[in-house]
């Protein structure tokens, strides 16, 4: 997804106009039209005024370090954003054996060939990874909103 597409996506989420956003900033309806459909690129120093306008982290629109656990994260979170269930979280339990083996249960909602798994030895990421599983299985429950669910997204870590 594009940071044109994330400010609009975002920008709609929280109920504002382009107007509205463009106040915010200090630019014209027509400037904020021009970054969400990536006519135009906002600089970094500008994000940082929209993400406050929007009230989200700044790492929705870029990170500092390729690679880093914030910027794996914000992947996967996007990916979330626009196919849910893409990304399919489980709780893995310590084996003694070493078995790297992992049963699923074929099914429609799987693709062919059979998914891969990964493990990262990232103990940053996997943390996230757990808090990331936890507002899952919360959603999934109905323990909180699918705008909750996003809100989280939008300010973490």
């Amino acid at each position: 997804m594009t940071v044109g597409e994330k400010i609009k996506r975002i920008r709609i989420f929280r109920g504002m106009t382009q107007k509205e956003l463009g106040l915010a900033v200090g630019l014209t309806e027509n400037r904020i039209a021009q970054y969400e459909t990536n006519y135009r690129t906002p600089k970094k120093e500008l994000l940082n005024q929209i993400s406050e306008a929007l009230h989200v982290s700044s790492l929705n629109f870029y990170v500092e370090v390729s690679g880093s656990a914030e910027d794996i994260m914000q992947t996967f979170f996007w990916m979330d954003e626009l196919n849910p269930n893409t990304v399919n979280l489980f709780q893995m339990t310590e084996n003694p054996e070493l078995s790297t083996e992992v049963e699923y249960k074929n099914s429609d909602a799987w693709t062919t060939p059979a998914p891969v798994g990964i493990f990262l030895n990232y103990n940053l990421v996997n943390q996230f990874l757990a808090e990331w599983f936890t507002r899952k299985t919360e959603l999934k429950n109905g323990q909180i909103t699918k705008q909750e669910y996003f809100e989280w997204k939008l300010n973490f870590p």
